[in-house]
């Protein structure tokens, strides 16, 4: 009779405590936040602790804080460079939302980075850094440095039709190097924009397991063919499932907050000690100390990522009959809806019923999006799939409706219509819809 009674409070228990989903509309669970702002991106999480806000606040000010050269007299913040990409993470980030490429010719890249490496593979697996420039360009340098050059696109344009004889456009970018200290030959590049970091604490609580069955189920559909990227994990030395980056190349936020500061601006710290320079690349000049970011704000700024809330979903009846169709046309095979996390050393973000949109895993995506550059198990045909929480603010919190990972698509449609390869039944499927189908999926996607 006692271990029948203890059976029943262990079930009860567990149906008691199992998450719930709260609806669609709740697309970060319980730390959805209901604005439609330009703030959208940048609030706590709806569900964060009142004694643990002012670590929300203080990392939001390490995000945006510019770093200055060292020596300063504010020595906290100093040590960019003296390479670097942008003087702070909000740089990239504006608003905790995504970067765009330049917008004529000859601009600077202001929220974007091109990532290089040259043949082969580095100790871990990954891309083999090129002996100068490292792993990525940086295009700005402090007094008295060289910046290591710097990457201009232009754009061609392929006109194509759907089969009810409307016309549209793809851009196609080309990407030339200019001034660069040592040359581009034999360069292996991937031009990527920065991506939105609000949600990530939910991503990153999204067990292994959960991403090795998604990829079990899609293997058994013969079409898509999700795959996790196992990457080195620079802060436990392991090898871990990646989840962030473009091609799921980072595995936990520590390592991409880590690791950001040093490659995009020249901080150093305790998980990367040195400034993104090859070994052919020396420049004697002063630091801000070693590391120039203290153990204490990569915490905070970890913290900071993983509490930002995620946007409410709009929902309409004009976007649940777009829902239907972006689900009939299969785009749910990758861009899978309802996630539960599990536990986190953040609480908030623990065991919460989301609707991201993604499954993490990398996919082909066909030719005409590859960048020729593996990056560890991902080769240069595989993406990850982007979420797609909050895509419908995108224009309101960042001026712009640029998608993909390098930017090159106008709007949603156009970002569709580049999807090949795994996903070239699902572009069809969009292709073969009327207008009027097509205009309701996309309104669909604008209420996320």
């Amino acid at each position: 009779m006692t271990r029948r009674l203890a059976l029943a409070s262990l079930l009860l228990f567990a149906f008691c405590n199992r998450p719930s989903d709260k609806g669609p509309e709740y697309s970060g669970g319980e730390t959805t936040v209901f604005t439609t702002t330009r703030e959208a991106f940048s609030s706590p999480a709806s569900n964060l602790a009142h004694e643990t806000l002012p670590d929300f606040t203080f990392g939001h000010r390490l995000f945006t804080t510019s770093w200055v050269i060292a020596p300063a007299s504010l020595t906290s913040f100093d040590g960019l460079g003296p390479v670097f990409n942008r003087v702070s993470c909000s740089g990239c980030h504006l608003k905790d939302g995504r970067g765009q490429p330049p917008e004529h010719y000859g601009d600077s890249m202001d929220s974007m980075l091109v990532r290089v490496s040259i043949p082969g593979q580095d100790s871990n697996g990954g891309p083999k850094p090129h002996p100068y420039y490292g792993d990525q360009i940086n295009d700005r340098a402090i007094l008295g440095a060289v910046a290591e050059g710097r990457v201009l696109i232009r754009y061609t344009e392929k006109p194509g039709k759907f089969p009810d004889g409307t016309k549209f456009s793809l851009r196609v970018p080309i990407y030339e190097f200019k001034e660069m200290a040592k040359g581009s030959k034999g360069l292996l590049f991937s031009p990527r924009v920065a991506p939105a970091v609000f949600g990530n604490g939910l991503l990153e609580a999204i067990s292994e397991e959960t991403l090795l069955a998604l990829s079990r189920d899609q293997a058994k559909s013969g079409t898509v063919r999700g795959v996790p990227n196992y990457v080195h994990d620079a802060v436990t030395g392991k090898r871990a499932i990646g989840r962030f980056g473009w091609k799921a190349n980072v595995s936990n936020l520590t390592h991409q907050s880590a690791g950001a500061a040093a490659g995009d601006m020249g901080i150093t710290n305790s998980i990367f000690g040195h400034e993104n320079m090859g070994p052919e690349q020396h420049q004697d000049f002063l630091d801000g100390g070693k590391p120039e970011m203290t153990d204490a704000f990569l915490a905070k700024l970890v913290f900071y990522t993983r509490t930002l809330a995620v946007p409410a979903r709009r929902v309409t009846p004009e976007s649940q009959a777009g829902e239907k169709l972006f689900a009939s046309s299969g785009c749910v095979a990758c861009h899978i809806p309802t996630l539960q996390t599990s536990r986190s050393e953040v609480a908030e973000v623990s065991n919460q019923v989301i609707h991201p949109y993604t499954d993490l895993l990398i996919h082909d995506m066909g030719e005409g999006l590859a960048d020729g550059r593996q990056d560890f198990q991902a080769n240069g045909r595989q993406w990850r799939t982007a979420p797609l929480w909050g895509i419908g603010l995108l224009k309101t919190v960042n001026r712009h409706e640029f998608l993909l990972h390098d930017g090159r698509a106008r709007g949603m449609e156009e970002a569709i219509l580049w999807h090949d390869g795994e996903a070239a039944v699902s572009r069809n499927n969009y292709m073969n819809l009327s207008r009027e189908q097509r205009q309701s999926l996309i309104q669909f996607l604008k209420s996320l």
